[in-house]
């Protein structure tokens, strides 16, 4: 049974009758602009508001950023972060766990009384029947989190497809009030090898979510279109990547969903829904 109260549930509703896309586009400019007062303005009262230091960061002065997504996109600087030990698994982002556990019957946990299809959220059936009794875990990047996504163990890029969507915001109450959430959203999909099987990094875009790029690509949104979701793309070459390397970025919050297959990796025990979690340190092995 799902634990939305009425409050969640009007939340939801009045998103779906929101231009969502539209806010979202119109986030992407607010947070390019350059004129050094507003730009300024905007970083100040953002790190009044989500009481954001700039401790960890490599650029400490915020006169230094070009805009405000340079500042909400900033980099750490070398040796904040340190690596859990090999061969943890490392948590790819800065944030919360929403869920973690198993792909039963190809469905995967959204909220209490939520799930939805693997396939859906893959958009591709064949694919996601190589995750099914696998594992999966969610995990909701604040706006006062470290943006930039990273990798959580050696692999190799296989694939990526862009999947256009809905901009609903991802934030708890959304996901305890609306079904399917995530395979509703726009998303990226990118599909790794591991020496022991596939593993697969959602992207989900989000209200005033205003572009999810990657290292290989750069920005893949804006726009945020329409329609069936794009074929699976390859780089012509192989590429890997290194544990802990960046791939990709959020311009604005979001969701990093991990879909292991059978095998790859289990959780830790103490990987609870609500815990807090820092790029870097151990989720599994």
């Amino acid at each position: 049974m799902s634990t939305a109260s009425p409050v969640d549930r009007a939340l939801a509703l009045l998103q779906l009758m929101l231009p969502t896309r539209w806010l979202s586009t119109g986030m992407y400019w607010l947070t390019r602009r350059r004129w050094t007062p507003f730009k300024n303005g905007f970083i100040r009262i953002f790190m009044r508001l989500y009481s954001i230091s700039l401790e960890e960061a490599e650029v400490r002065d915020i006169a230094q950023f070009e805009h405000f997504n340079a500042f909400f996109t900033r980099a750490l600087r070398r040796g904040a972060r340190p690596l859990a030990p090999e061969p943890t698994l490392l948590s790819p982002v800065d944030g919360t766990l929403s869920q973690c556990g198993s792909i039963t019957r190809g469905q995967l946990i959204q909220a209490k009384g939520h799930k939805y299809d693997c396939a859906s959220l893959l958009a591709d059936p064949a694919l996601a029947a190589d995750f099914d009794g696998g594992t999966f875990a969610t995990i909701y990047l604040a706006p006062y989190n470290y943006h930039r996504i990273h990798m959580p163990t050696d692999a190799t890029l296989r694939g990526w497809r862009y999947v256009p969507g809905r901009a609903f915001s991802v934030n708890a109450r959304t996901a305890r009030a609306m079904p399917r959430l995530f395979a509703r959203n726009e998303r990226l999909v990118v599909v790794f090898d591991t020496p022991r099987g596939a593993l697969s990094m959602i992207l989900v875009g989000a209200l005033f979510v205003s572009g999810i790029e990657t290292v290989w690509t750069g920005p893949i949104s804006p726009p945020h279109r329409r329609g069936s979701p794009g074929p699976m793309q390859h780089l012509p070459t192989a590429r890997h990547f290194a544990r802990g390397e960046e791939m990709g970025r959020f311009n604005m919050g979001s969701t990093v969903i991990l879909v292991a297959a059978p095998g790859v990796l289990r959780w830790s025990e103490d990987l609870q829904p609500g815990r807090t979690v820092r790029m870097g340190e151990a989720i599994g092995d």
